[in-house]
């Protein structure tokens, strides 16, 4: 995340001021998500790579429905490792779960929704209909893998 370009940072921090005034947004940083990483902290590396990969690639993005729609993908707030009967297949349900949250605590628009709930593809059958939520459905796996696989590599190195 310190390597991220300044623009980036500026426009993430403002959207997260935003979500924490407005919201539950701050409870995420009270769940692990994957390996030692906060859902907060994965949300935020899921923005941050989502626009570097558009910038690399030149792609036209609206920039703020896709830092919103990243930060919220995983708005679920709760622990997923608690032993719960209702975090049962967690992996397919968590994305309508974060959709009702958010939907409860923001308005969102069309591209915001698509991003939540289509960035479990193809866990979830139904693909990203826009290019923002595309760009969050790559980079939640590439987050997800490097945050997974640093605690076992750190061990190993």
């Amino acid at each position: 995340i310190t390597t991220m370009k300044q623009d980036f940072q500026t426009a993430i921090a403002e959207k997260c001021r935003y979500l924490e005034q407005c919201g539950r947004f701050s409870e995420e940083k009270n769940a692990y998500q994957h390996g030692m990483s906060t859902v907060y902290r994965h949300s935020i590396l899921v923005a941050a790579v989502s626009l570097s990969i558009a910038d690399k690639l030149g792609l036209p993005v609206n920039r703020d429905n896709l830092i919103r729609g990243a930060l919220l993908h995983d708005y679920f707030l709760y622990d997923w490792h608690e032993k719960d009967r209702s975090h049962c297949l967690h992996g397919f349900r968590h994305p309508s779960t974060a959709l009702k949250n958010a939907r409860a605590d923001y308005p969102l628009n069309r591209i915001e929704k698509n991003i939540i709930a289509r960035h479990m593809f193809p866990l979830t059958p139904i693909p990203p209909t826009c290019r923002e939520a595309w760009l969050v459905c790559i980079a939640d796996k590439y987050c997800a893998l490097q945050e997974t696989l640093q605690p076992i590599l750190a061990r190993v190195s």
